[in-house]
């Protein structure tokens, strides 16, 4: 059997930045094995696999691995899967493409804009995050693992917190930029307290960014997930907005964010985060981003 697959760099308008990408399409022959296999041999944070839609009203239904395991959801594969699909000639129809994505943790619809220049996508998060109270987040152990100093850690009403949308993340907010760029993940420090948390992502974030409009410059972490660091990460992103529901006391109504990450890798990254927000409470969460074509070939199973 052979396979189409197609990379594509995910959150940027630019080859070789933002996050890369392997898309194989019309999997519905493979199993889970080779699945797996496939994601290994291209040995990138994630790959995608499209087949048919169990509901013919979808677009795609999909399974999404890191090279170690399947995950039910993640933001950079969804962005990048929808601009390939949306922009294939048998879909292109006016200036807006509606996919709608069969995935694990459910259905996720992305709206693709911009087709005639650098495509950008947007999706709905499948579940809202929702904080998740642990003892564990005491600002001694998170500085410990990621190589601060507790005064390095917070600013106004930021502090560590754990969320939860189907996988965990632990959001810790840094005072500088600076702090920002001596981060890392110290051994054993970061093992123990991730165990204790039961999630392998920390997603650290200060206020700024390089671009004016920038509301915040990120960093994500997850070795024990084979990732030592991470350019573009939808899914932490999207969890961010329980993290500043409860950081900026947001009032009512839609709020917008510019984020940047992969930067210090050399990766750099531009992603967009709104949240909806009703009598307190997040209604909605979306995460957009663009993405650029890069390569495309055939696979032999």
């Amino acid at each position: 059997m052979t396979f189409t697959f197609h990379t594509l760099d995910v959150f940027t308008n630019r080859r070789f930045a933002g996050n890369p990408l392997a898309v194989v399409l019309d999997a519905d022959g493979l199993s889970t094995l080779q699945m797996q296999t496939i994601a290994r041999e291209f040995n990138l944070s994630e790959t995608i696999f499209v087949m048919a839609p169990t509901d013919p009203a979808n677009t795609a239904r999909v399974r999404i691995f890191f090279p170690n395991g399947e995950i039910p959801f993640a933001g950079h594969p969804t962005v990048g899967c929808a601009i390939l699909l949306a922009t294939r000639p048998q879909r292109r129809a006016g200036d807006e493409v509606m996919i709608r994505l069969e995935e694990e943790a459910g259905l996720v619809p992305v709206t693709v804009t911009n087709l005639d220049a650098v495509p950008r996508a947007m999706f709905t998060a499948p579940v809202i995050p929702v904080e998740i109270q642990n003892d564990a987040t005491d600002a001694r152990l998170v500085a410990q693992a990621v190589g601060l100093t507790p005064e390095d850690l917070g600013f106004g009403d930021h502090r560590p917190r754990l969320h939860k949308a189907g996988p965990g993340c632990l959001h810790i907010p840094v005072r500088s930029r600076e702090a920002l760029a001596r981060a890392r993940p110290i051994e054993p420090h970061w093992s123990v307290l991730f165990e204790r948390l039961a999630t392998d992502q920390g997603y650290l974030y200060t206020p700024g960014g390089d671009h004016p409009g920038t509301a915040y410059r990120a960093r994500m972490f997850a070795p024990t997930a084979m990732t030592p660091e991470d350019p573009a990460t939808g899914s932490a992103t999207a969890m961010l907005a329980a993290q500043l529901l409860a950081s900026e006391h947001l009032a009512d109504g839609t709020h917008r964010w510019a984020l940047e990450q992969g930067y210090e890798m050399g990766r750099p990254s531009d992603l967009h985060l709104e949240a909806d927000v009703a009598s307190g409470e997040l209604t909605a969460v979306r995460v957009a981003g663009q993405a650029v074509h890069v390569m495309s070939g055939t696979l032999a199973i």
